[in-house]
C-alpha cells in the first residue's frame, strides 16, 4: 500500500519533557488511522507536525513522498493549505461569519474563483455534511454537532488528500458522536481521503479506524486493526482499550511521587 505520510523516528521535546520518543508510524493512501492515547501521550503533538504546523527536533515526516523538512516556507504553507486540512476540537468557527461564509473563507483566501463557483462549492461542502439548509445562520444558532460538522466543511474546502481530526466527539451526546463517526467513515468511503483521527473515545475508535496505534508517554506501544487490538494480551493495550481499572496505568500512578509533592509542598 502506498503511503501518504511517512513518520520516520520522530522526536520532539518541549523543555525537558520529551513528549514523542522516536516514533515510527506509517499512513497508508485511503485509510483511516485512529491515534490513541490518554493525556500527555503526545498524540496531538504527533497529529500537529504530521500537519505542518510545528517540526520535529529529530527525524523526519514525508507528505507523499516529500519530506516536510525540506519543504521551503511557501511549499509547506501550500501543503496545508491544500494537501491537508484539519477539523479542529472546538470546530473553530468564527462567530461574526455565517456558516457558508465561515466555509468559504479558504476559498477566498487561498483562490482566484468568482464568488458564483464559491457559493456553488460552498453548498456542494455543506449538503456532504448535511448542513445546505443551515449555511445562512451563526455559529451560535446550530449545535455543537452542527459546528463540528460546519468545521469538517471548512476543512474540506480547498479538497485535501488527508484529512486531520482532533478529537472530533469530544463534548458531544453519545448519539451525535455517533452521527460523526458515520460522517467520517461516509467521506472517506465518497471522496476517498486519508483520515488520521486523534481521539480517546473507544467507542468511536472502534466504529471509524481501519487501524489503530496506541502512544504512551511519548513512545509507541502497539498497532493493529480494531480487533487486534480489542483481543490483544498486552496488559497496558488492554486496560486503555477496555477502560479497566487494574492494569499498568493504574499502577503507574500509585507508584508516583504524590505523597512525596504533597509533603514538599507543606515545607515552609
Amino acid at each position: 500500500m502506498k503511503p501518504a505520510i511517512e513518520v520516520d523516528h520522530v522526536t520532539k521535546i518541549f523543555g525537558t519533557r520529551t513528549v514523542l520518543d522516536g516514533i515510527n508510524l506509517q499512513v497508508d493512501v485511503g485509510e483511516t488511522l485512529v491515534i490513541l492515547g490518554g493525556s500527555g501521550s503526545g498524540k496531538s503533538t504527533l497529529l500537529r507536525l504530521m500537519a505542518g504546523t510545528m517540526k520535529p527536533d529529530a527525524g523526519d515526516i514525508r507528505a507523499f513522498g516529500k519530506s516536510l523538512g525540506s519543504m521551503s516556507e511557501d511549499q509547506l504553507a501550500d501543503y496545508r493549505k491544500r494537501g491537508i486540512g484539519i477539523l479542529f476540537q472546538s470546530g473553530a468557527l468564527f462567530n461574526s461569519m455565517s456558516v457558508s461564509d465561515n466555509v468559504a473563507l479558504p476559498l477566498r483566501e487561498h483562490t482566484d474563483l468568482p464568488e458564483s463557483t464559491i457559493d456553488v462549492i460552498v453548498k456542494i461542502k455543506l449538503e456532504l455534511v448535511g448542513l445546505r439548509e443551515h449555511g445562512n445562520k451563526l455559529p451560535a444558532q446550530i449545535s455543537g454537532g452542527m459546528k463540528k460538522r460546519a468545521g469538517l466543511a471548512r476543512a474540506m474546502a480547498l479538497d485535501p488528500r488527508v484529512l486531520f481530526y482532533d478529537e472530533p466527539s469530544a463534548g458531544l451526546d453519545p448519539v451525535t458522536s455517533a452521527e460523526i463517526d458515520h460522517l467520517i467513515i461516509s467521506l472517506n468511503k465518497r471522496l476517498g481521503v486519508t483520515s488520521v483521527v486523534v481521539t480517546h473515545e473507544m467507542d468511536s475508535a472502534f466504529r471509524i479506524a481501519d487501524r489503530m496505534v496506541l502512544l504512551d508517554r511519548g513512545k509507541f506501544v502497539s498497532s493493529g486493526s480494531p480487533d487486534d487490538m480489542r483481543n490483544s494480551t498486552d496488559p497496558l493495550v488492554r486496560q486503555f482499550v477496555h477502560g479497566l481499572t487494574e492494569g499498568p496505568l493504574t499502577q503507574r500512578r500509585r507508584e508516583g511521587d504524590y505523597e512525596q509533592d504533597l509533603l514538599q509542598g507543606s515545607n515552609p
